[in-house]
């Protein structure tokens, strides 16, 4: 757990430093889980935005985008089932003085146990080297099939005592665990209490008539209520799906672990509309859908695996989590769900209007089921920034630090580099970047001795270096070095543009999904 600290410590000041994230208005002594995406940061999220835009939308004929409002009449919310049911199970130390949410603090045990099976494996996997079988040690194993019993026998006790509202027998399960406060140590603990996490607001100038508001602590919504004018509009059929990206708020009264848990942040949504009775079909395609999208990024599948959710949302049949492997442990990263029609049949039931599409093919009116994927657009830069993350051993015993970013990703593509800053160098490595610039994200750098700003653009994420000398004077050829192997090539300038584009095209890295 100590080594996971400290990497996780490693990430979060290296995304400082390099212009990735900062502590929201700083200066001021911060304002806790809110964050600011830097020059760099606002690059990869934009970058990360397109990649999932341009795999739901665009590649999709029958998915089509919106952006709704983050401000929508209160009855919403009423229909939806937040003002009632939005509530995290809070727990509180009377030493320490702390606040937990209930669950995480299980979770958290959990997730030491499976760092034990983890051990294992690895303990295992360096005896027996190439002849290791991961799958057969893990079930056979009788250490870690027990650790593995007590973790799932924890889990589905805290499902089934939240989807039961059961909250005394989720602080039984916690003085059982004998869970301390984990900046205390101390074990004396408070009753579990809901507390709702929608953020409040008011609409219009007049205090006494000013309209009740919630910003909202989820995108779907938007969508649902638009369901009816894109489907018109559009002119689509069923299954069609309506995708957004956009803001959300939660009042997290225990927000932490960086950009993980937010009060601000931002989704990528997209709901699936399908005839009743195929939701089952249509949950499994998206399931594997999704994990391929991840996959196409190249993060290792071992990193990600489902974890199917013991308790289900009041509105949801089905549902499973993604998770990634952050540097705390695997944790959602995005969640598949098969709403049912509780949404639209929600909205029509609180608005007196009809949510219905007619079947051509059927010659009836129902109301659609829903297959939900999504996605927190910040637990997906923090999975891809931490894994990225690499302190490497050179050959010459001296380390480098890289970030690694899939290069499709990274905030800059190319930096320009004069050799020295004088006999006309400079002006080439201008010339390049106009010329580049129109194509690529890419910067010019003068300052410092070249091995120097190599290691600079490493850390940065920059997947290539070109480095202008004399030679380039006499037959307008440059050096061209790769971030990942550090290996240099002679090329001509005129073949730059096609050389980098074959690394950083989108089309390519999204055809792995096929």
């Amino acid at each position: 757990m100590a080594k996971q600290e400290d990497d996780f410590k490693k990430v979060i000041s290296h995304a400082k430093e390099y212009g990735y994230v900062f502590q929201s208005s700083e200066i001021y002594d911060g304002l806790s889980a809110v964050y600011d995406y830097a020059q760099n940061g606002a690059e990869l999220k934009k970058n990360i935005r397109e990649y999932w835009w341009k795999a739901m939308v665009q590649l999709n004929e029958n998915i089509i985008g919106i952006d709704a409002a983050i401000l929508m009449h209160p009855t919403t919310w009423k229909a939806s089932g937040h003002v009632d049911a939005f509530n995290d199970p809070l727990i509180d130390n009377k030493d320490s003085k702390k606040r937990y949410r209930a669950d995480v603090l299980v979770e958290d045990y959990v997730a030491k146990i499976e760092g034990k099976i983890e051990k294992e494996v690895a303990k295992a996997a360096k005896r027996f080297g190439d002849s290791f079988d991961k799958k057969q040690f893990l079930a056979t194993n009788q250490r870690v099939v027990e650790y593995q019993e007590k973790a799932d026998t924890i889990l589905k006790r805290l499902g089934r005592s939240l989807e039961n509202e059961d909250l005394a027998d989720v602080k039984s399960l916690i003085e059982e665990l004998d869970i301390a406060c984990p900046m205390s140590g101390s074990k004396n603990w408070t009753d579990v209490k809901q507390f709702n996490l929608m953020f409040g607001t008011k609409l219009g100038a007049n205090a006494e008539s000013a309209m009740d508001l919630y910003l909202r602590p989820e995108t779907a919504q938007g969508i649902f209520v638009n369901f009816l004018n894109v489907q018109k509009t559009g002119r689509m059929k069923i299954p069609f799906g309506i995708a957004q990206t956009g803001k959300a708020f939660r009042n997290e009264i225990v927000a932490r672990q960086f950009i993980f848990r937010m009060r601000e942040f931002e989704q990528m949504e997209m709901q699936f509309f399908i005839r009743p009775g195929s939701q089952k079909e249509w949950y499994e395609k998206w399931k594997e859908n999704r994990l391929k999208w991840h996959l196409s990024l190249g993060m290792g599948e071992d990193n990600y695996r489902f974890h199917d959710h013991e308790k289900l949302a009041h509105y949801a049949d089905a549902a499973t989590d993604i998770e990634f492997r952050f540097p705390f442990g695997f944790k959602e990263l995005e969640g598949i769900h098969s709403r049912t029609d509780f949404d639209l049949s929600q909205h029509e039931k609180y608005s007196g209007k009809k949510l219905q599409y007619f079947d051509p093919e059927l010659k009836e009116n129902y109301v659609p089921y829903v297959v939900e994927t999504s996605i927190g657009l910040d637990r997906m830069f923090l999975a891809i920034f931490s894994h990225s993350l690499q302190e490497e051993e050179l050959e010459n015993n001296t380390t480098r630090t890289v970030l690694r970013l899939p290069a499709v990703l990274a905030p800059t593509k190319a930096a320009v580099l004069p050799l020295v800053k004088k006999d006309g160098l400079p002006e080439v490595a201008h010339k390049i970047i106009d010329d580049l610039k129109w194509d690529f994200n890419v910067i010019y750098d003068e300052k410092d001795a070249i091995g120097r700003r190599y290691r600079r653009q490493d850390a940065a994420g920059t997947p290539f270096c070109i480095t202008v000398d004399h030679q380039t004077l006499e037959d307008e050829t440059v050096t061209i070095r790769h971030r990942d192997t550090m290996e240099q090539n002679r090329v001509a300038i005129t073949d730059l543009r096609a050389i980098i584009a074959k690394e950083v095209d989108m089309k390519s890295w999204l055809q792995r999904m096929a």
